[in-house]
């Protein structure tokens, strides 16, 4: 389309590189000691983090589907729904978000009211960290 011109987005929507759980340290941590939830369409994982924001990590292996194309989509819908929840979900934790059954075909609305449903359940059911898991430092992103 010429003469189109992308709306820049708020600094309030963006989905920055600090909003990504990017270690794998912080992955085992989360599967650990994290609280469960699972939804129609996402299963979902909360744990803390010791910072002030939440950050969002994603689990979608070639067991959702096979073919990366597919793969990607659900990893889009499912960081967009991130991104426009972010302000409802709860602070100070980290979230994995992965799809409930093979074959995904996410709905953004769907998976967006899911998110902020699950993440409240999911964080009330967290474990409390041993003293020696707690004792830790997480990595923190610039």
């Amino acid at each position: 389309m010429l003469g189109c011109t992308a709306m820049p987005v708020p600094p309030q929507l963006r989905y920055t590189r600090a909003m990504r759980m990017v270690s794998k340290y912080d992955f085992e941590r989360a599967f650990k000691t994290g609280g469960r939830a699972r939804g129609r369409s996402v299963s979902l994982i909360a744990a803390p983090n010791g910072l002030e924001g939440t950050r969002l990590g994603l689990s979608v292996g070639k067991a959702c589907w096979k073919g990366a194309v597919e793969r990607n989509r659900v990893r889009r819908v499912f960081r967009e729904a991130f991104r426009l929840s972010y302000a409802a979900l709860p602070k100070g934790c980290d979230l994995i978000l992965m799809p409930a059954t093979p074959k995904l075909k996410p709905d953004l609305a769907l998976v967006r009211a899911e998110l902020e449903e699950l993440a409240a359940k999911a964080w009330s059911k967290r474990r409390t960290p041993r003293p020696a898991e707690a004792a830790r430092p997480t990595k923190e992103t610039p």
